[in-house]
């Protein structure tokens, strides 16, 4: 890659990334098969360069997942039993499932009480509601 092509790419994850920062539930979540910025309703960037988006995230003060380094069995409970993040839209009613969406924050609790790497995203205090 030329370092033109090196620089448009970072622009443009750059544009990315502040969208998602103005987005409701906007996040970068990184597992075993690379990285999805999620931006919008429905709105998304896969890819599988993780380190230098992730810094990049963490930078701009980006919510990040970062679930590499969990047991594999343990994030597949969480992808295939758990609630997705509503980004860009609103969160279902309770009770919550497989196919409803949640706040950002209450998936990555999830998440980090599973042993990922959440950062940019403050831990609840321990007499908050849960979702």
């Amino acid at each position: 890659m030329h370092a033109a092509e090196n620089a448009d790419l970072r622009s443009h994850h750059a544009d990315l990334i502040a969208e998602a920062l103005t987005t409701e539930g906007g996040h970068l979540s990184i597992g075993r098969g690379g990285f999805i910025l999620w931006y919008g309703d429905g709105c998304r960037l896969l890819g599988y360069d993780s380190e230098p988006i992730k810094a990049a995230c963490i930078e701009a003060g980006l919510p990040v997942i970062d679930s590499r380094g969990v047991a594999f069995d343990a994030v597949a409970r969480l992808v295939i039993r758990g609630p997705m993040v509503a980004v860009g839209a609103p969160p279902d009613p309770p009770p919550h499932g497989p196919f409803s969406y949640v706040p950002l924050a209450a998936v990555a609790a999830a998440y980090r009480a599973a042993g990922a790497e959440v950062v940019n995203l403050p831990e609840p205090a321990a007499d908050a509601p849960s979702a």
